[in-house]
């Protein structure tokens, strides 16, 4: 009997797993890997530092990462080609920058760290089954030999990321309507990256079928994805390296930064991987991190969010075991601040290719100097810092931002309709 059984041994899992063994719980955690093993999501925020100071663990991570201080943003289509977001300029106090690194590494410090805390981790173990209908939970797991184990807790946290266990089993777990979406990525060697304090920044590049990512990593290699219409990784009709490496040359200045790259590992790629659960709770157990909810890594949101979920995840579950009084007052609250903030990155990722958006973004260097233009730029920033749920200060920013946008689409609606009038009356005489 454990107070409290976790699915799953990320970011989220170990997180909550630690922090409820510092409150004197017993914590059983299931991680169906070994550590280590390859993760997506390389490029962290600055606002996951704190999280990282709170664990115990920041000295680690700055060991195995490379500092990140600022967000870059190309594009071929706007007055401005390239534009960098220095987190320093944030509307807030968060840290002036973030860390790039290998999950793989990240994740055994998280999972480490948990069992020194003496949570009991263990690996090799896959959730097949929990029952959720009785006060006392009961989850089944089967080991690396097939042997079935049965786990009991009087709570469960489901952590289990992408595997999104406990919202296969409830039948909760839905594709994205607004948002969909396919990724192809990999390693590579001997790619070019920018010089001094920008070594470690992160460079995205927007094309024609979507967005792509460059991610410095500390030991000389480079995470490279692209982000595109599912329909356009429909299209492919060779191996996976060709047709990333085809994507990729649709952007000069990335086919030049590639030239001469040698891929370490191989190429993956991902199919529509932008889902929610309908239930985020329920008696005695609570879903969180990506096996709640995962909307895109264009502004890798995945990690902090699900630590920052973990961490008042873990209040929540304290407050639930030790009181006898109702707490669905806080179970809502909880679900509330964990949506809203969820939210408040999708208001950008739902419009990131769209042309407003770039125009927004990217302003000239003379606009950019104007003070109004600058706090705007600040506000967003602060969202790239992963700011962007309990900042007061940039509410007002950030709406003057998307009225602005919406006044581009709408100069854009008017001009492409009086385009096509203009090409009909031409056709017409």
């Amino acid at each position: 009997m454990h107070d409290v059984l976790v699915i799953g041994g990320g970011p989220a899992g170990t997180t909550i797993a630690s922090l409820l063994a510092e409150k004197g719980y017993c914590v059983c955690l299931l991680e169906k890997a070994h550590h280590p093993r390859f993760h997506i999501g390389e490029s962290l925020l600055p606002m996951n530092l704190p999280l990282f100071e709170k664990l115990g663990v920041l000295e680690q991570v700055d060991a195995i990462g490379i500092k990140k201080y600022a967000a870059e943003f190309n594009s071929l289509k706007t007055s401005l080609a390239q534009d960098t977001f220095y987190f320093a300029k944030a509307t807030n106090t968060s840290p002036a920058f973030a860390y790039e690194v290998r999950r793989s590494e990240l994740d055994e410090i998280l999972f480490k760290n948990c069992q020194k805390k003496g949570v009991i981790a263990l690996e090799g173990m896959t959730v097949t089954h929990s029952d959720l209908g009785s006060s006392i939970k009961k989850t089944i797991a089967v080991d690396a030999q097939g042997k079935q184990h049965e786990f009991t807790s009087k709570y469960l946290v489901d952590a289990s990321g992408r595997d999104t266990v406990l919202a296969q089993q409830l039948n909760s777990k839905q594709k994205n309507p607004k948002h969909k979406m396919a990724a192809i990525f990999g390693h590579f060697k001997n790619v070019a990256r920018r010089t001094g304090r920008d070594e470690g920044n992160i460079s995205i590049y927007w094309f024609q079928h979507g967005w792509v990512w460059l991610i410095p990593l500390k030991d000389g290699v480079m995470s490279v994805g692209c982000v595109c219409w599912p329909e356009y990784l429909k299209t492919r009709d060779s191996d996976l390296k060709t047709f990333l490496q085809t994507s990729l040359s649709f952007i000069p200045e990335v086919g030049q930064r590639m030239k001469g790259a040698e891929l370490d590992g191989e190429v993956q790629a991902t199919g529509n991987y932008s889902y929610q659960s309908s239930i985020m709770s329920g008696d005695g157990f609570l879903l969180i991190g990506d096996a709640y909810a995962f909307v895109d890594p264009v502004f890798s949101s995945g990690v902090y969010l699900a630590m920052q979920s973990a961490t008042r995840g873990a209040d929540l579950v304290d407050q639930i075991l030790r009181s006898t009084a109702d707490n669905k007052q806080r179970v809502k609250q909880f679900e509330k601040s964990v949506a809203e903030e969820i939210k408040a990155f999708c208001w950008f990722i739902y419009r990131f290719n769209s042309p407003a958006l770039h125009k927004l973004l990217m302003s000239s260097d003379e606009a950019s100097q104007h003070p109004v233009k600058q706090k705007l730029k600040s506000a967003v920033i602060s969202v790239l810092a992963g700011d962007a749920y309990h900042n007061s200060q940039i509410r007002l920013p950030l709406l003057a931002f998307k009225f602005l946008y919406f006044i581009n689409i709408l100069l854009e609606f008017k001009l492409n309709r009086k385009f096509t009038l203009f090409k009909k009356q031409k056709i017409g005489e």
